[in-house]
């Protein structure tokens, strides 16, 4: 005897929905689907009867859904209308992931830049150059101008730069100390980001244990 938990009849207005278990093993749930139909044949005797059925989140070919009508087909008047899994999520990196913008050239001073999303710029940002981006920035090369990641507000989001020499930073809110406190001279990239509402600045290669979330170039 097929449990109510396998398949679930529910009469509405247009005929019967069949909700069938998506969690089962497809060959079990189709010998559930017989041995249900055969015990209660005697009540889907008579007119024509519109059958719906509901899938949940199980993808079926359209080989197996005929395996399916095949069951049906042995009741003469089950007449199958839909066969329908509920819609594939989408996956929330995916559906959440900016948009990455790629630049090749030099940020001149009096120019600035600006994007919604994360922002690859091969090439430097010279004094009096500003890059604005909503998400991320990745400037491979030197970093001498300003950048504001985060412009509208997200505190989570980084500035990379291959030579840390910003006349500003700016992440969300939150404006960087004075240059002189960023002067570095070891040859490893760095990247900026807010610790506690505070920025601070740390090899590239310590990203992961700031922002574990964050995947960089996401989308190259």
């Amino acid at each position: 005897m097929a449990s109510k938990s396998t398949i679930t009849i529910k009469g509405i207005k247009e005929g019967l929905v069949f909700l069938l278990d998506d969690q089962v093993d497809f060959v079990h749930l189709l010998d559930d689907l017989n041995e249900k139909l055969d015990k209660h044949g005697q009540q889907f005797n008579g007119p024509i009867v519109h059958i719906f059925i509901k899938l949940g989140s199980r993808q079926l070919e359209e080989e197996d859904k005929e395996r399916i009508r095949a069951v049906f087909r042995r009741q003469g008047n089950l007449l199958i209308q839909s066969i329908e899994s509920d819609p594939k999520e989408e996956a929330p990196d995916l559906a959440s992931a900016p948009t990455l913008h790629k630049i090749v050239g030099i940020v001149r001073s009096g120019q600035t830049l600006e994007y919604d999303g994360d922002l690859i710029l091969l090439g430097d940002v010279n004094p009096g150059g500003t890059i604005r981006c909503s998400g991320n920035v990745y400037v491979m090369g030197a970093l001498r101008g300003t950048v504001h990641a985060g412009k509208d507000g997200n505190s989570d989001a980084i500035i990379v730069a291959s030579l840390m020499r910003p006349t500003q930073l700016r992440i969300a809110d939150v404006i960087s100390r004075p240059p002189d406190e960023w002067t570095s001279s070891e040859p490893w990239m760095e990247y900026a980001f807010l610790r506690e509402g505070t920025m601070s600045i740390d090899k590239l290669t310590s990203l992961s244990r700031q922002r574990k979330e964050v995947m960089l170039f996401k989308g190259v």
